[in-house]
């Protein structure tokens, strides 16, 4: 059996503890009854996201906390926690280079290397960025400064955004709250300043994510909304797949939130206007009619609906080379509503399908670590695969 102390519900203990709270106050607080707070707590249910963003709330704590990242031990074996400080040290040089700085590349040698990080990041090499991104933010960071006013300067602030963009999303991927929430503030100020309105409405895609992890989904939703508002249908396919990621993003917040009418009607736009672009790739965000069912699974699966999440993992045939990522997340969706649907031994291939398709994604998610819990806390003795498994991924 596993160790009961690293989990969400005895997190959610000790936070009750702490606030001096009994289950009948904090349920009250949550509007979540008591037994089923009592059920969580002993690791008995795995609370939906609607469920845990209110306990987080009436808590006083963001969601990441209850879900117990980072994941220190592991991230000091891998020695990424080392690797991301000087990524926040880059940041102080946004605006002001050193005296003693060399000369920057060329534009077009900057966008290549920043394409390549891009890439690593769809493929979720965590380790290989963060060793990369500070020598790069600070060479971009000086090259904007140098720019003559025009398009050589809004080539220089796209890429201020992508760099603190991919910062962003290293961070929150890997827990690194603060350092994520600082990179989408230096993305803020430079997406203005690309000549693209498309980096301003994912630079709010992205700070979405980060109020919803705050068990603010309402803003979060508020944050699409806008960003949908200011982005027009100028009919370029590019921007249709923003606009449609935008909506996704919308639903699968508006799932947590508990409001099962908006969020199907947000992926219903996302539906029709997937129709019209098929599937894109644009600014590494994987859009189209594929992507649109994968969100299915994933707010199906967030309103404690596993077996309609089930019900459409079983219909996505992935296609050869799809995104590493977006396949894990796939996979990690698929093997929450396998193991709360009684099917522990295709949850467990689930998980190696994850592993595969994206290691260090796999590694530390969230969710990857309480379905592990749960496959362990089903079995009176675990299998040795099943052990292997949740020791590769610090459980």
């Amino acid at each position: 059996m596993p160790d009961q102390s690293d989990t969400i519900g005895a997190r959610v203990r000790e936070f009750r503890l702490i606030r001096d709270y009994s289950l009948q106050e904090l349920g009250r607080q949550a509007h979540v009854s008591a037994s089923q707070l009592c059920r969580i707590e002993r690791g008995e249910r795995y609370p939906s996201e609607p469920i845990l963003a209110a306990v987080a709330r009436a808590l006083g704590v963001s969601v990441s906390v209850l879900r117990g990242q980072p994941y220190v031990q592991a991230l000091q074996r891998d020695q990424l926690d080392a690797l991301l400080t000087p990524i926040s040290t880059a940041f102080d040089d946004w605006d002001l280079a050193p005296d003693d700085a060399p000369a920057p590349r060329p534009l077009r040698r900057l966008e290549a290397e920043m394409a390549e990080l891009v890439a690593l990041r769809v493929a979720a090499e965590y380790m290989e960025i963060a060793g990369r991104l500070p020598g790069l933010i600070s060479e971009i960071a000086i090259a904007t400064q140098l720019q003559p006013v025009g398009h050589r300067q809004e080539r220089a602030h796209a890429l201020q955004a992508e760099a603190a963009r991919t910062a962003a999303i290293v961070a929150y991927r890997l827990g690194y709250m603060d350092l994520a929430r600082l990179a989408l503030s230096r993305m803020a100020v430079a997406a203005p300043h690309s000549g693209d309105p498309r980096q301003v409405a994912i630079e709010r895609y992205e700070r979405a994510q980060m109020a919803a992890d705050n068990s603010r989904l309402s803003r979060g939703v508020s944050l699409m909304r806008h960003a949908l508002r200011d982005l027009d249908d100028d009919g370029d396919r590019s921007t249709r797949a923003v606009r449609g990621t935008l909506q996704l993003r919308a639903a699968v917040l508006s799932a947590r939130a508990g409001d099962d009418s908006a969020a199907e009607d947000w992926l219903g736009q996302a539906t029709e206007l997937a129709g019209v672009t098929g599937e894109t790739r644009d600014y590494a965000l994987a859009f189209g009619p594929l992507n649109v069912r994968l969100h299915q699974i994933a707010t199906a699966g967030d309103r404690d609906d596993h077996a309609k999440a089930l019900e459409h993992a079983r219909a996505v045939q992935l296609p050869d080379g799809y995104a590493p990522t977006r396949a894990a997340h796939y996979w990690i969706d698929r093997a929450r509503a396998e193991a709360w649907t009684a099917h522990q031994a295709a949850a467990l291939i689930s998980l190696r399908a994850a592993r595969t398709a994206s290691p260090q994604l796999t590694r530390y998610h969230h969710s990857v670590h309480e379905t592990v819990a749960t496959l362990l806390r089903a079995r009176q003795r675990a299998d040795a695969s099943l052990r292997s498994f949740a020791e590769w991924c610090g459980i």
